[in-house]
């Protein structure tokens, strides 16, 4: 697996991220992985991460959960990790701290709106 054959893309009409596989030869484009999110002003909650079964213990959640918060720091949002996946990944990778914001009860007030 080379790193060229997996692609993270924001669906904001579905306030999710995706993992894409493109295959080996690049010609497919197989959902594989997700982050959920629910933004709160400048703030994105990031409240569920999965990664297909069949692709775990390869390091796709990391790379999915790198790429999500890479994006979300370009934007100049701040990230409320809710997801267990993520708020265990975020004090691993330190130079994310100062775009972390603790949760609050309006972050999951947005979350219950976007699931319920």
């Amino acid at each position: 697996m080379t790193e060229e054959r997996f692609e993270v893309r924001e669906v904001p009409d579905q306030s999710h991220y995706v993992l894409i596989d493109r295959g080996p030869d690049g010609t497919l484009s197989d959902e594989i992985g997700e982050v959920s999110y629910a933004d709160v002003g400048d703030e994105r909650v990031l409240y569920h991460t999965g990664v297909s079964e069949a692709y775990s213990g390869k390091g796709l959640g990391s790379k999915l959960v790198r790429a999500v918060v890479d994006d979300i720091v370009a934007a100049g949002k701040r990230i409320v990790p809710v997801c267990p996946y993520v708020a265990a990944w975020l004090p691993k990778h330190p130079q994310y701290a100062d775009h972390v914001v603790e949760r609050r009860s309006e972050h999951g007030a947005a979350v219950k709106a976007l699931t319920d």
